[in-house]
């Protein structure tokens, strides 16, 4: 995900950046083989979205929608569906699969931290293994804007890492739980936030809790798996 979120240091100097991991997303969704890793939509979330338009939800953002597997999913079920990524490749291949599957999805090319849509848009809003790219600012400034996006009763599903993930502690930590692996090959090398449980409800005050589960998505790869109502 495209984060255009600098820090300064004390010295008044720009610091690190975590916006980066979209390169890595514009490197692997440019193959066919790295498609083809994210061409399903996730149980958990077909289950979840589901139950939002059934009781009546009719709009739906997918943040970091990648190339679409959920949002195209959405668009299949009835939903109105908004789809935003940093990664231009992945939002042109998202584009032309629903224009051959003749489904209307707008597609955004943006940021997670400056949403480009009205306060209370969205019935649902899914952000599946993206808003851990980065660090606790940029987790922030996400949250505060997808709680803005959300209507009142809104449902939100999100991943994050969990501390039980194999990478947790691996690498340099360049803020508090915020980890990058110099020299990795896979998007490790950018900025990935960890949190346990009592951190993540922390991050989430405007929103009651409806379901948390820790799920390994592959072996050692623990993500939690929430679900809860915007407030």
């Amino acid at each position: 995900m495209d984060i255009c979120y600098a820090r300064l240091n004390p010295n008044g100097e720009q610091a690190m950046r975590t916006d980066t991991a979209h390169r890595k997303w514009n490197e692997t969704w440019q193959s066919e083989d790295g498609r083809r890793a994210w061409s399903q939509a996730d149980p958990d979330v077909l289950a979840c979205a589901t139950s939002v338009i059934s009781a009546g939800g009719a709009d739906a953002l997918d943040l970091g929608s990648g190339v679409g597997r959920h949002a195209l999913a959405l668009a299949r079920m009835g939903f109105n569906v908004d789809a935003l990524d940093g990664s231009e490749v992945g939002i042109a291949q998202l584009r032309k699969d629903a224009e051959s599957e003749r489904l209307s999805v707008r597609t955004h090319h943006g940021v997670m931290t400056e949403l480009p849509f009205a306060d209370a848009s969205f019935d649902y809003l899914l952000a599946f293994n993206v808003i851990y790219h980065g660090d606790p600012a940029i987790l922030a400034a996400t949250i505060a804007e997808i709680t803005r996006v959300l209507r009142p009763g809104g449902t939100l599903q999100l991943t994050m890492l969990s501390k039980r993930n194999v990478n947790y502690g691996v690498g340099e930590e360049i803020a508090p739980n915020t980890f990058v692996v110099k020299n990795a090959t896979d998007d490790k090398i950018h900025p990935h936030f960890y949190c346990n449980a009592g951190e993540l409800i922390a991050l989430l005050p405007g929103f009651e809790l409806k379901s948390l589960v820790d799920r390994e998505q592959k072996p050692g790869h623990w993500h939690w798996h929430l679900v809860a109502e915007k407030l």
